[in-house]
């Protein structure tokens, strides 16, 4: 698998690419969100670097934000979102320090979860608390797999990445008929142009797997349509408000929490 040290100069290269290119585009809203990838990026690769510890850091500061983000999605009270976040961040610290005890400490956080609506006696909300809770931890506990896979992270979340950016600039351009209908703006001829970009990184950085490439074609895609489910349902245009450019981070990282997961289950 490829070191964080050797790919820190192809993000740079992209971050540069790109700044260029929104530059000439003139769009603001991209303007500020390249400026505050230009913050984040760096960031995060510097905290790979370190190693272990660095991902564990990455992956409960970002499980803890996106529990935030689906709670307000999900109309999920502060004892609810204090026990999901919990649960995840469990999760996150038996990858990183007993990765044998993974599934069990995912069973521990699924009962805990199961047991706030539980506890409370909710007959009228506590179905949907409870079905939104399980969800929130089968979905944002995958944020754990950053330990697992290191610097494979990062690679995944530059695919997906590019694969959404060409997709977005891509689909309107090409048309055809439309994705699905949880996201009306999204075009299959934009998917696959997505698809050929993300697995077109996999390949110069001489990762290109089949696993890697499921996961990014099809695991990616999945993941935007994913939350652009949940936010429908919430009848939310972003899941936050407060990452510029992009609303929240469940908006960045929802292709790559699927695409992780998407990894993790193949062979």
């Amino acid at each position: 698998m490829i070191a964080v040290a050797s790919l820190a100069p192809f993000l740079g290269g992209a971050l540069v690419l790109s700044g260029i290119a929104v530059a000439v585009s003139r769009r603001r809203e991209l303007l500020i969100r390249w400026c505050a990838w230009a913050v984040g990026v760096p960031l995060a690769v510097g905290a790979f670097w370190w190693g272990r510890p660095g991902a564990a850091a990455v992956a409960i500061a970002a499980g803890v934000i996106a529990v935030m983000e689906f709670g307000g999605l999900m109309r999920l009270g502060r004892a609810d979102r204090v026990v999901l976040a919990a649960a995840v961040v469990g999760v996150v610290l038996a990858a990183w320090l007993a990765p044998g005890q993974v599934l069990r400490v995912v069973a521990i956080g699924a009962l805990a979860v199961a047991a706030v609506p539980l506890l409370a006696g909710d007959a009228d909300h506590g179905l949907r608390r409870l079905g939104a809770g399980l969800l929130g931890l089968a979905w944002l506990s995958v944020t754990a797999a950053l330990v697992t896979l290191g610097a494979g992270a990062l690679v995944l979340f530059a695919a997906v990445s590019i694969a959404d950016i060409v997709a977005y600039f891509a689909g309107p351009a090409l048309g055809g008929p439309r994705l699905s209908p949880l996201s009306p703006a999204k075009r299959w001829s934009g998917t696959f142009a997505g698809a050929a970009a993300g697995l077109g990184v996999l390949a110069v950085l001489s990762v290109l797997s089949w696993p890697m490439a499921v996961a990014v074609a099809v695991g990616g895609p999945a993941g935007d349509l994913l939350e652009s489910m949940v936010k429908r349902g919430a009848q939310a245009k972003d899941a936050g408000h407060w990452l510029p450019g992009s609303g929240g981070l469940l908006d960045r990282i929802d292709s790559l929490l699927i695409a992780l997961a998407v990894l993790l289950v193949l062979p």
